[in-house]
């Protein structure tokens, strides 16, 4: 779900300001309307179905069920990350490679949604819905989160779409970047505290704010709380995606405290719309979608959701993986989601032409003078931007 922040490579975006904003456009209307909802959708599907699976008739154990798995399989993929890397790769062995990334990101995403499950479970059922409770307990992680410099991290689609390129595809970010080759011990730390602290406090965030929707927005007529929360995740989703551009000339003018306290205000508000559209989108798919054969409702959701995300080269945004830092990135672009779909594939397409160009004035200029050493330094000119290109497109987590 969280993704970098990377942008694209300025010289590549274009000639005309208005074909880029076009694309802007475009690809948070392609998040928003299809990857939120297909990834919500899975999300949806998998955690129900671990409620009738996994001892449905006693809640507690089936919370810890789901922790367990949530926590060892995190861990698990955080210490793999590095063998992962080093012997998948596309340009070794192409569809291995593809298979076997795809099974991961299938696995890291069941693994995801317990991780949230297990402790959603055990806090409904250990502090129920009494509201000084959830208030307390989302707003005391909500500032331990600040305070961490980690309130990015509850982000999620439809302000954060992974894309499935291979660079960067089974790398997890820990909170201290501590490397294994480094120290292994303080490695394994780091992995532990990135999943145990930071995940957990963003679970706390989430729940408070889903929870509190739950009791004050409709309690008693469930379509009707369904729709509103739908409509308002909506409408703020539009207008977080409008405001980007006056929060990155603010962030742009300020520094330091200022600029992370202005980031963080507005992760918060783009984090009002994400709760309740996911809300929205889940409650709906409850009510309208085979409501009285869930299993097969949740069965249907989960294979037409995660088929369609691999197909558009988006799966990884079903995962909940690693931890970023808030206002890492330079001046304003802290407060950028990182929402490159369409804007990649273009960005690709006008690479591919400049080195096709390139190319072409230098078998021209080489036939004219037979100049080697040109030859050579416009050929190393089409790699560096090939190579430029590439790097940004793919620097994208999930």
């Amino acid at each position: 779900m969280r993704g970098s922040t990377a942008g694209i490579t300025t010289t590549l975006k274009g000639g005309s300001p208005t074909h880029y904003l076009f694309l802007c456009i475009l690809d948070s209307v392609f998040s928003a309307v299809i990857v939120a909802p297909a990834v919500v959708g899975y999300w949806r599907s998998v955690w129900a179905l671990m409620g009738i699976y996994a001892y449905p008739a006693d809640s507690v154990t089936s919370g810890v069920i789901s922790t367990v798995i949530g926590i060892s399989g995190h861990l698990i993929f955080d210490l793999l990350q590095d063998f992962l890397i080093k012997y998948l790769h596309p340009d070794k062995k192409r569809i291995f490679y593809y298979v076997c990334s795809r099974i991961y990101t299938t696995c890291f995403a069941f693994v995801c949604v317990n991780g949230w499950r297990g402790p959603w479970v055990l806090l409904d059922y250990y502090t129920g819905f009494n509201l000084k409770i959830l208030g307390s307990l989302a707003a005391i992680s909500i500032i331990i989160l600040a305070k961490l410099k980690a309130l990015r991290n509850v982000s999620a689609p439809p302000f954060a779409l992974a894309t499935d390129h291979a660079k960067n595809y089974f790398t997890v970010p820990t909170m201290f970047k501590i490397k294994m080759t480094e120290k292994t011990t303080l490695y394994v730390l780091d992995c532990i505290f990135s999943v145990l602290v930071v995940g957990t406090l963003v679970v706390f965030v989430w729940r408070g704010a889903w929870v509190l929707l739950d009791v004050f927005l409709f309690p008693n007529y469930e379509s009707l709380s369904a729709w509103a929360s739908l409509v308002i995740g909506y409408i703020i989703v539009a207008l977080a995606f409008m405001l980007q551009p006056g929060m990155r000339w603010i962030c742009d003018r300020l520094t330091g405290f200022l600029r992370l306290c202005a980031a963080d205000m507005f992760l918060i508000f783009s984090l009002c719309g994400t709760v309740n559209l996911w809300r929205g989108v889940w409650m709906l798919l409850n009510i309208y979608f085979l409501p009285d054969q869930m299993e097969l409702s949740c069965w249907i959701t989960h294979w037409a959701c995660l088929v369609l995300l691999i197909l558009l080269g988006c799966s990884n945004s079903l995962l909940v993986r690693g931890v970023y830092i808030d206002a890492e990135e330079p001046a304003g672009k802290c407060v950028i989601f990182p929402c490159y779909y369409l804007r990649l594939i273009f960005q690709q397409e006008r690479a591919k032409k400049i080195a096709k160009r390139l190319q072409l004035d230098t078998a021209s200029k080489k036939k004219q003078d037979g100049g080697v050493d040109n030859y050579a330094a416009t050929t190393n000119h089409i790699t560096a931007i090939s190579q430029l290109s590439i790097t940004e497109m793919k620097n994208h987590v999930v």
